[in-house]
This record gives structure tokens, sequence and C-alpha cells, in this order.
């Protein structure tokens, strides 16, 4: 009866191949390799062992494809082989369990020899190219990692890019994931949501290659603070409200290190973040320590108090006590959305979105294009206006 070795090969560096592995290819009649980069292939002929090419699709049969899972336990049926795989191949090989009941199947034993796993994302991110299969059935994080190191070796203008010349893009396609929320876009959300991964494994991939970090830093950095900050998820403690939550993450949020340091409770709030989401995160940060309206009616209140306040200044003609003022009224404005349960940048967004979407109509009734609406009357806008408002209450055709 034919054996078949499924050795692990190892995050594809000669410096990690175990010397198991190593061992039971010199000893093997037959070995193929599956994904494996050319410097490694020449180390493991450079020891002897008698590598031929694979009768199958080496990429295919990692992801478990039916006609390259047939292929390979043919080849195994023919006389004692071994298959060389990435990593350990009960951690890095989906496609294993498939190639077991296939052999099984044609009465080939099998002998899995463990290697490094490929988990380690930060040797997977470091390690010679890979070579990617033309057509795949689902990429793996690992993959991802790789595409990205390959554009950065191969694609010039990848490899031009740096962390600040990167950032427009960041913040853009973080607007677009928010502009797929709004139009409730399930397709177009994850596609936007993959643009911004991108973004993170391109910056990550920059810090490697300068000897700073690696995804597999940011990975871990994130899970951690995921369980620190979560003590009634992952501990022992009782929170059973998220205003109560909201408390607890920002004082686990003082305690840290990276934040100790800090000489306001306000520091962590980004400078660059726009003005309205900016103003909702300070009140929501001074909120958790008790710093709050009691109830939405004192908010408006206050509303009222502010407009009074503006009404002097338009009076006054002082640009800058108008500007001062005007600025006290939003900033009470979007207290009052966050008192209400309403996020003001969303609130905002959605009025912006209605706005156009009438005043569109407005275009549209009078005659179409941009410059339908010039040299009109107000009174002529205020109808047109008031029938955009009517037609998309349904009330007018």
């Amino acid at each position: 009866m034919p054996t078949l070795s499924i050795v692990g090969l190892g995050p594809s560096d000669a410096a990690l191949l175990t010397l198991g592995s190593l061992e039971r290819l010199e000893r093997a009649r037959r070995v193929v390799v599956c994904s494996t980069p050319p410097a490694l292939v020449e180390h493991l002929k450079s020891r002897g062992v008698k590598i031929e090419p694979a009768p199958f699709d080496a990429a295919a049969l990692l992801r478990g494809v039916g006609e390259a899972v047939a292929a390979a336990a043919s080849y195994a049926a023919d006389g004692d082989a071994a298959i060389g795989v990435p990593g350990h191949p009960l951690i890095d090989f989906p496609g294993l369990p498939h190639l077991l009941r296939e052999l099984a199947q044609r009465g080939v034993d099998v002998d899995i020899v463990p290697g490094v796993p490929r988990s380690a994302l930060s040797a997977a991110a470091s390690v010679p190219l890979l070579p990617l299969p033309p057509v795949a059935i689902h990429h793996s994080w690992e993959e991802l990692v790789e595409i990205m190191t390959r554009l950065r070796a191969c694609c010039p203008w990848d490899r031009e890019q740096t962390h600040e010349s990167l950032l427009p893009y960041l913040v853009e396609e973080a607007h677009e994931v928010v502009e797929a929320v709004d139009e409730r876009d399930p397709k177009k959300l994850y596609e936007e949501l993959g643009d911004l991964l991108l973004q993170i494994v391109f910056h990550s991939q920059i810090a490697a290659e300068r000897g700073q970090f690696t995804v597999a830093d940011v990975i871990d950095a994130l899970a951690n603070k995921m369980i620190r900050r979560h003590p009634h998820v992952f501990g022992d403690a009782s929170i059973s409200t998220s205003q109560e939550q909201m408390r607890s993450w920002e004082l686990i949020k003082t305690q840290e290190a990276a934040i100790k340091h800090r000489e306001s409770l306000l520091d962590g709030i980004p400078k660059s973040l726009p003005s309205l989401l900016g103003s909702q995160r300070i009140q929501e940060k001074a909120a958790t320590v008790g710093f709050d309206w009691p109830r939405a009616e004192g908010v408006v209140d206050k509303l009222d108090e502010e407009v009074r306040e503006l009404h002097v200044a338009v009076d006054s003609g002082e640009t800058a006590h108008i500007r001062e003022e005007l600025g006290d009224v939003l900033f009470t404005v979007v207290n009052l959305a966050r008192r209400l349960g309403v996020d003001a940048e969303a609130a905002l967004r959605a009025a912006n979105a209605k706005f156009r979407e009438r005043f569109a109509s407005m275009e549209r009734m009078a005659g179409g294009g941009a410059t339908a609406l010039a040299g009109r009357s107000l009174e002529d806008l205020d109808v047109l206006w008031k029938r955009a408002k009517d037609h998309e209450a349904g009330q007018v055709p």
C-alpha cells in the first residue's frame, strides 16, 4: 500500500524549515511542492530532494478543488511520494480534509509531517513572494498580505507611496464607506470596506519594510485592546447598559500606558475631525465624567439662550462676535442631537441629501440643466421649491 507524506514547509523560508520536514523530503523517492518560492525549491534541490513537476494544479489543491484533489490522489496512488505544502499541513492547508478523504478511498496511507505554521503574519509579510494562483475560490488573509508585498516590490506607483502620500486615499475610502452605508447598498459596502482594508494593509507593509511594525502587530494591538476594554465580556465585570460601558471604556483608557501622558480627557480626539463630528465626540467624552445636561429639555433651553445671543451679535454687525455666537448655536445643536440619541453628522448628511434631491427636482421642473434656475426671481424659485416638496410627498405627479 503506497504512503503519501504531506510535509509542512513552514513560512517559505529555508531557515524555518524543520529538520523533520527536511529529512522526510530527502528520503522520499518522489516529491512535489505546492506554492513554494524558487529560493526554497533551489535550497531543497541542493540538499538532494528529488522535486518533480506537479501533475496537478498545486494552488487549487491547497484550496480543496475537486479536480486537483483527485489528480493529487492519483499521483499518490502510483507509489510512495511526498507533497510539500506551505506552513503546517493541519493549519495552513484548507484542502487537507478533501485530500484525506480521497486518499482513504484509494487505499493510500498518509503521514503528516508538521511544519512551522504560517499564522505568524509577521513572517508571512517578510518572506520571499509566493506565486499567486491565477484563479481562486476565496483568497485568504495571508494571500492579501502577500499581494500587498508583491505590489510594493513590483508596481512603481505602489513602491513610491508613503504614509503621508496615502492619507488622502485613506480619508476618501472612509467617506466612501459612509456613503455606501447611507445608500444601504450591501454590495457597494463590502467593496468599499475592502478598499479601506487595503489602506490598512498598505500602511502596515510600509512600516514592515522600515522595521517598525507589521500587520500582525496591528491585529494583536487591536485584539488586546478589545479584550482589555470589555471586562464584562472577557472578564468578570458586570455592565448592563451602554452608558455604563462608555464610562468603563473611558476609565480603562485612562489607565493605559499610551494614554497616561495625556493632560486632558479630550486629548485623544483628533483635531483633524470634521467640526460637527469633533463636537459630538468632545461632548460624549465630557459626558463620561458626568459633565452633561440631566435632561434634553435643558439643552433646548440652552439653545434658545444661544439663539437670543446670536440675534444680539447680528444686530451688532461685528463679524467676530457673530462667528463666536453662531459657533455656540451649532455646538448646542450638536449637544441636543446627542442627548436625543441622534448622530448629528448623519442627520446633517441626510438633510444635505434631501436638499440636493429637491434642488435637482426644481432644476428638472425648470427644464433641466445646471443653468435652468439662473435668472429666475425668488418668487419663482419658492414656487418650484414648494412643487418639489409636494412631489416628494406624493401630492403632485
